[in-house]
């Protein structure tokens, strides 16, 4: 999942050498969070006007997270 991220946060952005994703350890219920680095110039193409870009990034990742029975939760820093 962690390569679905990269790929789809690199088609957005220009500074493509700057997208990075952290995981983090499971915590209690079982929420994995993803954290998205990109550069500071390209953060507005990622989170996009009133952030739909971002919760349409999330839901695809929280559709894809669910076929597997996880969940996951995408922060964008």
């Amino acid at each position: 999942m962690e390569n679905l991220l990269i790929t789809i946060a690199k088609g957005l952005v220009e500074n493509k050498d700057a997208v990075n994703v952290t995981v983090d350890a499971p915590a209690e219920d079982g929420t994995i969070v993803y954290h998205l680095h990109v550069a500071q110039e390209d953060m507005g193409r990622v989170i996009g006007k009133q952030g739909r870009i971002a919760k349409a990034l999330r839901t695809v990742m929280r559709a894809v997270a669910s076929r597997s029975d996880s969940k996951i939760a995408v922060e964008i820093d």
